[in-house]
């Protein structure tokens, strides 16, 4: 009975310490993937990255509250920021290559065809609601909002473009 025991101890031991090499050997070696800005989706998703910081920044610097419509452009505005640069940073360090049960090529089609769709409607909500105010820099940084979030819509529209040629052809991104 006591041999049984040993051998087992000796057998979890073993499978501890190879699970712990292979999970440090994994872990310490971050991959960058530098060709990937010079894509066109990479250039794509650093142009949504600025012009979306400045759709949201512009109406931030105002008295957006006094408009509600503005409430919906700064939610898609920041929402789609925030992911888009967790993308980015999800394909400049190749971890999509780390977990291959995701389905890459259809979380980043969704994510760019919902990202073209809220835009567009944020875009267009941006563009009605701006007016001009008496005494007030409320109007060109709303104009000036409203002529990024349909840049940053066409930005958009393009990877998602790409988004759909890569998931049609099944080729893992």
């Amino acid at each position: 009975m006591e041999e049984t025991q040993r051998a087992r101890s000796h057998t979890v031991t073993t499978t501890a310490s190879s699970f712990a090499e292979n999970f440090s050997t994994s872990s310490s070696s971050f991959a960058y993937d530098r060709e990937f800005l010079r894509t066109p989706p990479g250039l794509l998703i650093v142009a949504e990255i600025i012009l979306g910081l400045l759709v949201w920044t512009l109406i931030a610097g105002t008295e957006y509250f006094r408009v509600p419509a503005f409430g919906w452009v700064m939610f898609v505005a920041v929402f789609y920021w925030v992911l888009t640069v967790f993308f980015l940073i999800i394909y400049i360090t190749m971890t999509y290559t780390r977990i291959p049960q995701v389905p890459w090529t259809t979380v980043g089609l969704y994510f760019n065809s919902s990202a073209f769709i809220l835009y567009l409607s944020a875009a267009i909500v941006d563009a009605t609601s701006v007016f001009p105010e008496k005494e007030s820099h409320n109007y060109n940084s709303w104009a000036a909002s409203s002529f990024f979030a349909f840049l940053v819509t066409i930005c958009y529209a393009g990877n998602t473009y790409f988004s759909f040629i890569a998931w049609k052809s099944r080729t893992i991104q």
